[in-house]
């Protein structure tokens, strides 16, 4: 029999428990280790913070969905890995055994490094989980009472920026709704070299489009922008050129500010010896395995991936559901082979394919290969992509509550983006 733990129970950890349970025979044991008891569908956290969906709409209970799938559940913080003994350590000293090991656990928010960011005694707000979503909210309420100027973006080293251009889009749609963004500066403050390049070199036409959209809604923005620090209503930042030179300083006024983090790997994970970078993502080969530790596997955005390339402000390359969807599927694979004595084979798609919700309408991309030059190079937007964004969301926390295990973006959403392609 063998034991397998599967660390996070996010976006990937619970599809990988789901197709391993269905892969494997029922003696082999999965057990979900979370440090939080619930699973939340993150890409809508966006709408929480201007009160589009609340927190029930997008989280669910952990416990009874793995159950009834025979899947053991501990909502327990990881505190170390002993990958030699093959052993976790929880939170209060207890222990689990494993046979295999299933990273999924998403990043550490690295708001430390840019002194006075983040919702956590700063001055900025996330949209990275539920939570930092309901602060934003709650803040808003007053915010709606004496408007003034917001300040949205993402931080050196981040690497994950549709949310942000989102977050501005669709907080621009709700002011709009609600008669106010004429009382609503709005400056984007991005660590990119320039609109639209998302962490991916940009996709297809992305540059000159997401310029147009933020000119179209009265956005300014400043690129290759390095925040320093953040006071209260007030944002430091180093503006450099394309060779890294200081071009300019500036100091940003806001009332209200959503700034995305750098990310890093959890410490739990950072601190296993040989496992990762030193930013703490697990270095994996092409099966999605450790280097390292060849029965430790790791999928989604605590896996380390190269820049695409090198921009004057350090910035990470995405990780989107679609490839987080293969690498899952990979390992569960490559796991039930190796379990049965098979030589594994199975490998993750590391292409980008997104759909980001603006408000009212939406922008769709695909980078196939997600490393320049590629084979499909598409950037799209249309009413469609909004529509397609919120049946997304339905869907797969339908199959959160289910327990399906089909892969959503090779069953659905590939194929409308070449339904789409070809019109």
């Amino acid at each position: 029999m063998a034991n397998i733990i599967i660390m996070g129970a996010g976006i990937g950890g619970m599809p990988a428990a789901y197709e391993l349970r269905e892969l494997l025979p029922p003696e082999h044991k999965i057990t979900v280790v979370s440090a939080v008891d619930y699973f939340q569908f993150v890409p809508s956290n966006p709408w929480v913070a201007v009160g589009w969906r609340k927190r029930d709409d997008i989280v669910l209970k952990i416990a009874p969905l793995l159950e009834r799938k025979g899947i053991a559940f501990v909502p327990r913080a990881v505190t170390t890995i002993d990958a030699e003994a093959r052993r976790l350590t929880l939170e209060g000293g207890d222990s689990l055994d494993y046979d295999y090991l299933v990273i999924t656990t998403g990043p550490k928010l690295s708001f430390d490094e840019v002194p006075g960011a983040g919702p956590h005694g700063g001055h900025t707000h996330s949209v990275c989980t539920v939570t930092h979503a309901e602060a934003f909210w709650a803040e808003y309420q007053d915010f709606l009472k004496n408007p003034g100027p917001v300040v949205i973006g993402a931080m050196p080293m981040a690497s994950c920026f549709g949310p942000a251009y989102e977050f501005a889009f669709i907080l621009d749609a709700d002011l709009r709704k609600r008669k106010l963004r004429h009382l609503v500066p709005i400056t984007f403050v991005t660590s990119e070299p320039y609109i639209g390049h998302l962490g991916l070199g940009g996709v297809g036409d992305s540059k000159s489009m997401m310029e147009s959209e933020m000119r179209g809604h009265d956005m300014k923005w400043i690129t290759n922008a390095r925040t320093t620090r953040v006071e209260d209503g007030k944002m430091f930042v180093t503006q450099v050129d394309e060779l890294g030179n200081v071009y300019k300083e500036h100091e940003v006024p806001f009332k209200l500010s959503m700034m995305l983090p750098a990310f890093k790997g959890v410490d739990a994970v950072a601190a296993v010896p040989g496992l990762c970078n030193p930013r703490g993502f697990v270095l994996i080969d092409e099966h999605q395995r450790s280097k390292a530790w060849p029965n430790i596997f790791a999928a989604g955005v605590c896996v380390a991936i190269p820049p695409v390339e090198v921009t004057p402000v350090p910035t990470g390359a995405p990780k989107t559901g679609y490839m987080i969807e293969t690498m899952v599927t990979a390992i569960t694979h490559n796991i039930a082979d190796e379990i049965a004595g098979r030589p594994v084979q199975a490998k993750a798609t590391w292409n980008a394919i997104c759909l980001a919700d603006m408000g009212d309408t939406g922008a769709a991309f695909v980078a196939l290969p997600q490393i320049p030059p590629r084979n499909v190079n598409w950037f799209k937007k249309g009413k469609w992509v909004h529509l397609a964004k919120i049946a997304f969301e339905k869907y797969f926390i339908r199959k959160m509550k289910t327990g399906n295990s089909e892969p959503v973006y090779e069953k659905y959403v590939l194929k409308l983006l070449g339904i789409v392609r070809l019109k």
